[in-house]
């Protein structure tokens, strides 16, 4: 099937960015710690991330694909390829000038986006500055993903999905080289963020060359198509990233709390981030422009079944994903983590959020299947509206939960927001008869949920039993957590079998594309 191929392919590649997204990590635990250079480098990380997550791969490429990929189905590439670099050329300019004027205020920025640092003059000053050298990253990566968009678009999904490896590479060489000849380590950490979208912008360049498209750069001009996209890019910008709003929020509310929470809640979102990344990004890259395409050549039966085959994909490997991060999250998180200025408690207070986050990671893939059935419809107005309530939900949680719970508090909002967000988007597909669960869907999901639970009591047991093998060295821990990930997972496909929850030739084509 096309689309489980395409999810394959941007999967795979992303997996490869995880694993080497964790040895960043790891290398940069050890290094920062979870103390106050690290809490200003996330902050300054996170700023140009959240704004590339709404307006360049959240707002931008749901306005964009789907008129690319209609223009591709209806007029041809030609006339496609004119309409992506009248894009390019808007995109560029409206990015380049709020970049600046960003960089310009950014001391009053920081006011709101790390309130919590203006106690300590010394952080807030270096959460300045490594914002401030970061902060370019956006105008690379905004070109860099409307490159990957039209790529996207003509079924090429690879050179796209490889780029995040990119940054990953040149974060590595930041705090193994750089490092030396910086101040701290965040100073060459925020330095390798911006090499990394120039690194990113010039791979996709050459490669949509080799696909035949080679964008220039013309005057920007509003034509009736770029109109007609900045008039989505607006609503969407509110609404596709409401996941990455949420962390926005997180990430002011944990500044207010004790040192270190940054930090706590960044790592944990890290490793629940790999399933996410891997499922939920693949799930959606693949799924907007093919939905676009039939929807456009007014084939509503095989949108529909796309859809369901997307939500199907997400939740088989999203459920046990989410059991098994609840109930070993302390082991993975030592494995993962615990060494150098990593210390234990550090250790205790991620894995807490991480078991939260983990929660509510079946919906935050979910959104990822189900956004596409409104911006493939060309309708950006309806998420918003949802997207702004499940914000809602987040934000007075977070207030009523911070006191009590702390870091932990924060992380339970974001994981009942995601809900929100999932739930009120798939019922309002159905009531439009949009979205329509086949009878392999409604068969399938609760044996899915029934194999997890039971791997996830298998899992607790087996991490029971190795009690004496996990907490006594790094290499231990490792061949513990190991035998844990590896006997969950054939566990998990045993049962999928004997439950029904899969069939032997859908674990063989998962299995195929995997080691291919």
């Amino acid at each position: 099937m096309a689309l489980l191929r395409s999810i394959a392919t941007v999967g795979s590649f992303t997996m490869l960015s995880r694993i080497l997204g964790f040895i960043r990590d790891i290398l940069i635990a050890a290094i920062l710690g979870t103390g106050l250079i690290a809490d200003a480098f996330f902050v300054a990380f996170k700023f140009p991330n959240l704004f590339r997550r709404l307006f360049a791969e959240g707002a931008f490429n749901a306005a964009f694909v789907p008129q690319f990929a209609g223009l591709l189905e209806s007029d041809g590439k030609s006339v496609a390829q004119v309409f992506a670099e009248q894009a390019l050329a808007v995109l560029l300019w409206s990015v380049l000038i709020f970049v600046v004027l960003i960089q310009i205020a950014m001391p009053y920025v920081m006011l709101g986006f790390a309130p919590g640092f203006i106690g300590n003059p010394a952080q807030f000053d270096l959460a300045v500055l490594l914002t401030r050298i970061t902060f370019p990253y956006l105008l690379f990566i905004s070109l860099a993903s409307l490159m990957a968009g039209v790529l996207n678009s003509l079924g090429r999904f690879a050179a796209a999905a490889a780029t995040p490896i990119l940054l990953n590479i040149c974060l590595i060489g930041a705090v193994t080289v750089l490092a030396r000849f910086t101040p701290t380590p965040g100073h060459a950490l925020a330095w390798g963020v911006s090499l990394a979208g120039m690194v990113q912008f010039f791979w996709l360049l050459f490669h949509c060359g080799r696909a035949g498209v080679w964008l220039r750069l013309v005057r920007p001009r509003l034509t009736p198509d770029v109109r007609k996209m900045i008039r989505r890019i607006v609503p969407v910008a509110i609404g596709a990233g409401v996941y990455q709003v949420s962390l926005l929020i997180d990430t002011i509310i944990a500044s207010l709390l004790p040192a270190g929470s940054i930090s706590y809640l960044f790592f944990a979102d890290r490793v629940n981030q790999l399933p996410l990344g891997v499922v939920g990004v693949a799930v959606g890259t693949a799924l907007l422009p093919l939905m676009s395409r039939q929807l456009r050549s007014g084939d509503e039966a095989s949108a529909m079944a796309s859809q369901n085959r997307a939500i199907e994909f997400s939740l088989f490997l999203t459920l046990p994903a989410a059991v098994a991060l609840v109930v070993i999250a302390e082991p993975i998180i030592s494995v993962l983590f615990e060494r150098g200025a990593f210390d234990a408690v550090s250790v205790t207070a991620t894995a807490g959020a991480l078991a939260i986050y983990a929660t509510g990671l079946p919906a935050y893939v979910l959104v990822k299947a189900l956004a596409p059935g409104f911006f493939a419809r060309e309708d950006t107005a309806t998420p918003v509206k949802i997207a702004v309530f499940a914000l809602a939900v987040n934000l007075i949680l977070n207030l009523i939960l911070m006191g009590p719970f702390k870091h932990l508090g924060i992380a339970m909002a974001t994981s009942v927001s995601a809900w929100c967000n999932a739930v009120i988007l798939a019922y309002v597909l159905r009531s439009r008869g949009h979205l329509e669960f086949d009878a392999r869907i409604l068969n399938r999901v609760p044996r899915m949920i029934a194999a997890s639970l039971v791997m996830g009591g298998a899992v607790y047991y087996g991490a029971t039993a190795l009690a004496d093998l996990l907490g006594e060295s790094l290499i231990s821990n490792i061949i513990a957590v190991a035998l844990l990930v590896g006997g969950g997972l054939l566990v998990y496909g045993g049962l999928s079998l004997a439950f029904g929850a899969a069939s032997r030739d859908d674990l063989a084509r998962i299995l195929k594309r995997k080691a291919t």
